[in-house]
């Protein structure tokens, strides 16, 4: 067996996600956004769409769930069924979805320096 062989697979997979501002006809968004502001995350990576900026209140309202939206979970978890996260500001009715976008692919040895345990 050659060493290439008995290497382990150290690959995992995670979602990409778009997460977009979602307002009901007729009310005000208060932190400047408009429908369809977004960004993604792409891995650890968050991009932003030229020209677009995001409020910093918005996005500490759904950074707490973006690590755990990117992995996969059982179907009656909510966190794989629950996709829209309130606004902080509670006099605002605008929304924050998220949603899965695709999968990707990483591998241990490239994200950490942390060995794999025996």
């Amino acid at each position: 067996m050659s060493a290439q062989s008995t290497k382990r697979d150290d690959s995992f997979e995670l979602f990409d996600l778009r997460v977009e501002v979602i307002c009901p006809p007729g009310e005000r968004i208060l932190c400047g956004a408009k429908t369809g502001d977004h960004f993604l995350l792409e891995g650890e990576i968050l991009r932003l769409p030229p020209g677009q900026g995001f409020s910093i209140y918005s996005l500490s309202a759904v950074l707490p769930l973006l690590a755990a939206k990117q992995r996969p979970t059982a179907p009656n978890d909510w966190m794989t069924t629950d996709t829209e996260v309130a606004c902080p500001d509670p006099n605002c009715k605008s929304r924050l979805r998220i949603i899965r976008t695709g999968l990707r692919a990483f591998r241990h040895g490239e994200t950490t320096v942390v060995p794999l345990a025996n």
